[in-house]
């Protein structure tokens, strides 16, 4: 039995037998957070609609603050001072500089005195294909010759191999520090405990906010690219090798201790082989999340397909963006289907009884002294050495500009139509309230709204990341910001519920959706953007739906697990009851997933926060674009900081909220 005291008092009485237990009780437990997020809303409302326009803290898009000024000189200080830090960079920076420049001169741009690299493109597929063979087996083999192949045919095949370089020296450098750091956490607690909110820290951050500190750093450069991409991308492979060896078998590890082996012999021969799948799992996604950074990292002169990208999409012209974005798709499927295939290698081995091991040898070794021949004929042959040049890929970007003016043109109507409806009817209603509405009543909204959803130490944070946006001097471009990435991930649930709910209850649909949306997950953000501007042209409508496309995918698939988690009997049970599927959906299912489905709210949030600030190269506006004039113009690199650390703040605010509402909705 159960007794509900008055609402002012703190405590019920519940009777075990014959002794009461007291449970807390507060107003706020009989509260729907729904309702009260509401009435929060309708105060807010009330509020703006008196006071709109007054004490917005807007700036002009070229004026720069105290702040700003002060960030401005601070970079210039740090850029000219001769302190061991800036000395380190720079060693760090020239060695990466000239280890880069050493492999392109090697395999894909022209060693002077030569008009080519030491090795051409024959001898280089060759390589690929060779080490693919040895690695994933001959059918990614094929798949890997063929994607080289297909960068030459598109006329990218200098920048396609740089892309490769920068990415594959990231990526090492990414397993060399996160390995050990790995093995430190899944060996010890305190580790753990430490290490995983650096992690988490640094994943909060949008991939375009770590361009601008770096470059002042660094400088423009390879090197940049280099440090820009491993730091964004080494955090997948330490969380993921760490739980690969944390879940090494407790039992497994206490017979070889009593077998005498030493601590390093463990790591060594136990747990580093038997979390091998998972560790390349965790590299995979490294590598990933490298590729995507690569692209981007074009911003500050790193070479490769990025800078063709980012020129097209300047120029609004789709069909110049598609060849080089098309060439990046093909590298993300080759890079993650191959890593993949290594992965899984060996389990399909030992599923087949190990395989000819003889028969398997001959062909290494008669593919290696065909691949030392490719090599040789590369270096002395010249038709062997420079990729023959080919019209395809310019006939193609001629054919898609062709066809994404038609597009444009013929559905100029329907574009126009849904874009208008979604700006009147969502994002300048939306950017009202937020950006036209007193600071302050904008801040106490938002913190008054993290509470209810997260608690006190959701509010707290956002106590914190708002005090920060309002000294940074670009709260009104910050609010402009959040209400894109708000609005965008408002669609992204919606297609993450439906999409989720079916997937999570046919096993059909999920055969079929899964395999798309695991490619669509491997895709760098700067490839949605192309279809895009193809159907919208430069504006922060553009952004918005690229944005919508890269964080659907993560959504539907975490709302679909959480919906295939409910307990089938609970289903069964509803079933029996007499309710229909629509009931189950939205009485059962949907209510028990709650915590995965504010989860993928977490998770959409950062990638549409990420693809809108990277809209600001085409028209996205507010702290998009001041993060690219930062680049562009030398008097507003203190604004462009700035800039990058309101969105850093903007991250952190909307991860802790969405974590904390997931923590209180997976509690209760």
């Amino acid at each position: 039995m159960t007794t509900t005291l008055e609402p002012d008092q703190r405590s019920a009485v519940a009777t075990k037998g014959a002794e009461p237990i007291v449970t807390t009780r507060t107003w706020r437990d009989r509260v729907p957070t729904w309702s009260l997020v509401l009435g929060i809303v309708v105060v807010w409302i009330v509020l703006w609609s008196f006071l709109e326009g007054q004490n917005t803290l807007a700036i002009g898009g070229q004026t720069t603050t105290e702040v700003h000024d002060w960030l401005f000189e601070l970079s210039n200080d740090l850029q000219q001072a001769d302190g061991w830090i800036i000395s380190l960079t720079h060693a760090l920076g020239d060695a990466v500089s000239a280890f880069v420049e050493w492999m392109q001169h090697l395999i894909s741009s022209p060693a002077f005195p030569r008009p080519v690299p030491q090795i051409g493109w024959l001898g280089v597929v060759a390589i690929a294909g060779w080490i693919t063979l040895a690695l994933a087996g001959w059918r990614h083999a094929i798949l890997v010759v063929a994607c080289f192949l297909s960068f030459g045919f598109l006329g990218f095949w200098e920048d396609s191999i740089d892309t490769l370089i920068v990415t594959g020296v990231a990526v090492a450098m990414a397993i060399l520090i996160g390995i050990p750091l790995a093995i430190w956490m899944g060996n010890s607690r305190p580790a753990t405990t430490v290490i995983t909110p650096i992690l988490d820290f640094l994943q909060t951050f949008p991939a375009f906010t770590y361009l601008l500190p770096l470059f002042l750093l660094f400088g423009l450069g390879v090197d940049t690219a280099v440090f820009c991409t491993l730091i964004y991308a080494f955090p997948p492979v330490v969380r993921i090798a760490a739980h690969g060896i944390r879940t090494v078998s407790p039992t497994t590890m206490e017979a070889t201790r009593s077998l005498g082996q030493s601590r390093w012999q463990q790591i060594t021969k136990v747990q580093l082989p038997m979390a091998r799948s998972t560790l390349i799992v965790g590299i995979n996604q490294t590598t990933m999340a490298a590729l995507a950074m690569v692209t981007i990292a074009a911003y500050i002169d790193g070479p490769g397909l990025g800078g063709p990208v980012i020129e097209a999409l300047q120029v609004v012209q789709v069909g110049n963006a598609f060849v080089p974005g098309l060439a990046i798709v093909i590298m993300a499927i080759m890079l993650d289907r191959t890593t993949t295939a290594i992965s899984e290698r060996k389990e399909r081995l030992q599923r087949a009884g190990g395989g000819n091991r003889r028969l398997r040898m001959i062909v290494l070794a008669a593919g290696a002294v065909v691949t030392g021949v490719c090599v040789y004929v590369s270096h002395y042959y010249s038709w062997a050495a420079g990729f023959p040049e080919t019209e395809i890929g310019n006939t193609l970007a001629d054919k898609v500009q062709t066809f994404s003016d038609w597009v444009s043109t013929t559905f100029d109507g329907v574009t126009n139509g849904f874009k208008d409806l979604v700006s009147y009817g969502f994002l300048n209603p939306m950017q009202d309230l937020l950006a036209n509405s007193p600071w302050w009543l904008s801040a106490l909204a938002i913190i008054a709204i993290a509470g209810a959803l997260g608690g006190r130490w959701a509010a707290l944070t956002t106590v914190l990341c708002a005090a920060g946006l309002w000294g940074l001097d670009l709260w009104n471009n910050s609010m402009i910001t959040l209400n894109m990435t708000l609005v965008a991930t408002a669609f992204v649930m919606a297609l993450g519920i439906v999409g989720g709910v079916w997937m999570g209850r046919s096993m059909v649909v999920d055969r079929f959706l899964r395999p798309v949306l695991d490619a669509l997950q491997t895709l760098p953000p700067f490839v949605y953007l192309i279809p895009a501007l193809a159907l919208f042209g430069s504006t922060r409508f553009t952004a918005i739906m690229a944005a919508i496309a890269y964080a659907a995918p993560v959504a539907i698939k975490i709302v679909a697990d959480g919906i295939r988690n409910v307990s089938p009997t609970t289903v069964e049970a509803a079933t029996a009851a007499g309710s229909n599927n629509w009931q189950i959906i939205r009485k059962v299912q949907i209510p028990m997933a709650r915590g995965s489905i504010i989860l993928a709210a977490n998770q959409g949030l950062l990638y549409v926060l990420s693809m809108t600030v990277i809209g600001g190269l085409v028209g996205a506006g507010a702290l998009g674009y001041d993060i690219v004039a930062g680049f562009r113009q030398s008097e507003l690199v203190g604004r462009g900081l700035a800039a990058s650390l309101s969105v850093v703040l903007i991250g952190i605010m909307l991860d802790r909220i969405t974590r904390r509402a997931a923590m209180r909705a997976g509690g209760s």
